[in-house]
């Protein structure tokens, strides 16, 4: 053994570098390699094509709130495994797993997250759906947690923004699941029963029984470029209704394009758009004071045709004045005129 191979190993050791993996992301719209630091800057979105991935729900919220500081609220308890569910995993396991991957195992979190905090100086509730947990399903804990936020903004007199991101209801927890769609429906009836706005910003995805319940409800419907917008699968309607849907069905655009969706935002604005949507949505009067304008009295002047011709009737002012007549009083006006002229000659000589 040479005296190289023996330093080998140590020459290595002090070159080598822990290099991070994952410092190039591919675009999976456009095929771009995009770099890591570059993409976090732009809110996940390809600086080449424009197409949003998907965000980490705190860091969403973070470009949303003043500064990115915003506190969460722990919603109340909820029942575990009501049903004692079991398929391939028990859903306790199944649970414990996301929230281990979610970082909410501590705090026993589910797939909703509710903060509070300002956006423009306004005070401002949010409720977002984590799809990294067990895919955004709304079950009792996502139920609570959405009441919790109405609630809140209730009490502190601020608007209420939704952030869905969720495949549907929680399969897990069978009809108890279904029966939060109601629940969350109620929950945004007491908002607005308190003159406070409601913001549904739906996000990739927002299908199943959220879109069904509180997504759709907001005063303004907000959705980012692309968004898979809808309540049963594009396949599922296909095979249902055997025909072929058209290009772009359940995108963003195509619900925007026939009036489901009021407004599509790219994610970098979104911040602002919202921001300038509050303003409105609170102080609906202009600041300026209205000056009355002063008009004149018009005259109204309505013909009235009969049905030989002959006669008509102008009313003007409410009066009504037949032409017929009119026509004989100038006749008689002319006559008088010559007779009097006659008397004039006939003094005269």
């Amino acid at each position: 053994m040479s005296w190289l191979e023996n330093i080998r190993p140590k020459i290595r050791a002090l070159v080598a570098r822990d290099i991070p993996e994952n410092l190039w992301v591919k675009c999976p719209a456009c095929g771009q390699m995009i770099f890591h630091r570059e993409l976090d800057a732009n809110l996940k979105v390809c600086p080449h094509c424009g197409h949003h991935m998907r965000i980490a729900v705190r860091e969403r919220l973070a470009s949303m709130f003043d500064d990115g500081v915003f506190q969460e609220i722990e919603p109340p308890k909820a029942i575990i495994d009501p049903l004692k569910f079991r398929d391939r995993k028990r859903y306790t396991e199944r649970l414990r797993d996301a929230q281990s991957a979610s970082g909410a195992r501590q705090t026993g979190g589910d797939a909703a997250i509710v903060s509070h905090g300002t956006m423009g100086r306004i005070n401002v509730v949010i409720v977002a759906l984590d799809f990294s947990f067990m895919g955004g399903s709304m079950g009792i804990a996502v139920g609570e947690a959405f009441v919790a936020a109405a609630r809140l903004a209730v009490l502190q007199q601020a608007p209420l923004i939704a952030v869905p991101a969720s495949g549907g209801a929680r399969m897990q927890e069978g009809i108890l699941s279904l029966m939060q769609m109601p629940r969350t429906i109620i929950a945004v009836q007491d908002v607005r029963e308190a003159n406070l706005p409601f913001i549904s910003l739906m996000t990739d995805p927002t299908t199943g029984g959220v879109s069904a319940s509180f997504a759709m409800l907001g005063d303004i419907a907000i959705a980012e470029p692309g968004a898979n917008i809808g309540f049963a699968g594009k396949r599922v309607i296909e095979d249902t209704i055997r025909e072929k849907l058209p290009e772009g069905f359940q995108s963003a655009e195509y619900l925007h394009e026939h009036g489901m969706v009021d407004m599509v935002v790219p994610r970098q604005d979104m911040r602002k758009t919202l921001i300038r949507t509050l303003r409105h949505l609170l102080r609906p009067n202009p600041p300026a004071n209205v000056v009355p304008l002063k008009l004149g009295k018009k005259k109204a002047l309505k013909v009235d045709a009969t049905a030989d011709g002959n006669r008509s009737e102008i009313k003007s002012e409410g009066a009504t004045r037949d032409t017929n007549g009119a026509a004989a009083a100038t006749r008689k006006t002319a006559t008088m005129a010559k007779s009097d002229q006659a008397s004039d000659d006939a003094k005269k000589d």
